[in-house]
């Protein structure tokens, strides 16, 4: 294969750049479990000001960052509403219920942004029959929704209404950089209501390691324990903290070239006959595209894109996802439709013969 990889599985395989790798070799560590990692404290440190936030906690990844901030909302028997397409439900090992004793109440919303019109009537309370709600938790951007970003009075309104209830609202914000660009917010206005929030330092923002997981200074404290019980008290984490540094100052500036390189890949796929997809719906750095008129599964396209070095997923047999990041630039995405036009192209005439 003579050209280089065009890498547009997901944005978690970005490779850290040089100046993460010199920070990375050169970090100044400690134990991080006595607390005596000063790379890790000034991480942790900096997340929680970024966010307006008491306390951060550095956690090994999204889903650990997720699973530890549920486990300390709620206790066992109770149940945590979610969007349907939510990360927590779909791609998180069914850990809401193996670790916290959870059930999960997916809640299908179109674009993936709940509202509490949506919600509401599935709050329960106090009952000898049904699991009492225990937790609301949002995700944003929205994965599976293909990037969509939730309105910050949306989100807003949705946490007062579930504190006014009685419930913490937990902040799925893996992607949370994403939204800030896109809508031009900064990430602490727009997750200031959450009573949690949970952000990777990897996918767009470049680093090779770990999340945080943001919130009150009693919160995190809690979430250190559950950390620990799920085997991510790490020693000198400095070393992989001091790339994750590096990302949270630096990563947020790249994210728009992301975005514009994903309208770009959804405004040619539209002009790719068999090829359906709502341009106006790729909002951030994730393209969802729909190719049963193609004749050919996702899974098909995937292995013909592979022979010719582009990676892309099929989430179903009918629908692919692309989602770009810093190491895929103009070039690259050029490639990208080029070759699958060709492919497509190809398809058509076997099946025309």
């Amino acid at each position: 294969m003579d050209q280089a990889i065009v890498d547009l599985r997901s944005d978690t395989v970005t490779k850290p750049t040089p100046a993460m790798r010199r920070a990375m070799a050169e970090a100044e560590v400690g134990d991080d479990v006595y607390r005596e990692d000063p790379t890790v404290n000034r991480l942790q440190e900096r997340a929680a000001e970024t966010f307006g936030r008491e306390a951060g906690l550095y956690v090994a990844s999204g889903t650990m960052g997720n699973q530890a901030a549920i486990k300390v909302h709620t206790r066992p028997g109770q149940e945590v509403i979610c969007e349907q397409r939510a990360h927590i439900f779909n791609f998180e090992m069914a850990m809401t219920a193996a670790f916290s004793g959870c059930l999960a109440r997916p809640v299908w919303a179109e674009d993936g942004i709940l509202t509490w019109e949506r919600i509401a009537p599935e709050v329960r309370g106090r009952s000898d029959h049904r699991a009492r709600t225990g937790l609301i938790a949002l995700e944003n951007t929205s994965n599976l929704a293909g990037g969509s970003v939730y309105p910050m009075a949306i989100a807003d309104e949705i946490c007062e209404r579930a504190h006014a209830a009685g419930l913490p609202v937990h902040l799925d914000g893996a992607r949370i950089f994403n939204a800030s660009v896109q809508l031009g917010l900064s990430v602490a206005e727009l997750t200031k209501k959450f009573d949690s929030v949970m952000f990777c330092l990897s996918k767009g923002l470049g680093a090779p390691v770990g999340s945080m997981l943001v919130g009150s200074k009693e919160f995190i404290e809690e979430a250190r324990l559950v950390r620990k019980m799920l085997g991510g008290g790490m020693r000198q984490a400095g070393i992989l903290a001091a790339a994750g540094l590096i990302a949270l100052e630096e990563g947020p500036r790249h994210l728009p070239v992301d975005h514009e390189n994903a309208r770009f890949l959804a405004n040619g796929l539209a002009e790719i006959p068999g090829i359906t997809i709502n341009p106006a719906k790729v909002v951030t750095n994730i393209v969802f595209l729909d190719v049963t008129k193609t004749g050919l599964t996702s899974f098909e396209i995937s292995k013909r894109l592979l022979a010719q070095g582009i990676l892309a997923n099929g989430v179903t047999a009918e629908t692919m996802r692309m989602v770009t990041h810093r190491d895929v630039d103009r070039t690259g995405c050029e490639r990208a439709l080029r070759v699958l036009h060709e492919i497509l192209k190809a398809a058509r005439g076997v099946a025309a013969a």
